[in-house]
């Protein structure tokens, strides 16, 4: 399978997914320790894929979304932006609702 259908794979398997550096325990930059953070901190349910143990998944994630950076966080196959979005979501009061998108969505993250 190539690297675009791996991604979308992922994408249509989970409502809420978060490609970081490391994982949401063990977090490998700050941007993606403080994205999986706020995601925890509202409930949502999501699903975390360690870009840094797929070299090639990394290499053409920012090609998929035109987004150069990580983490990248989707919503329903869609890109919603990094970190800075997740945080300015949170504040507005978006990421609750969007949790509870994704936890209606009906598949375990």
């Amino acid at each position: 399978m190539d690297v675009n259908a791996r991604i979308k794979a992922v994408l249509d398997a989970h409502p809420l997914v978060l490609f970081m550096k490391g994982t949401p325990q063990y977090p490998m930059c700050g941007y993606s320790s403080r994205a999986a953070q706020v995601l925890r901190e509202v409930g949502a349910p999501f699903h975390a894929v360690n870009i840094l143990e797929d070299p090639e998944l990394r290499a053409a994630l920012p090609r998929y979304a035109n987004w150069p950076t990580f983490p990248q966080l989707y919503l329903h196959g869609e890109l919603l932006g990094g970190c800075d979005i997740a945080l300015e979501l949170k504040a507005s009061g978006e990421l609750q609702r969007l949790a509870l998108d994704a936890a209606a969505w009906g598949h375990p993250a």
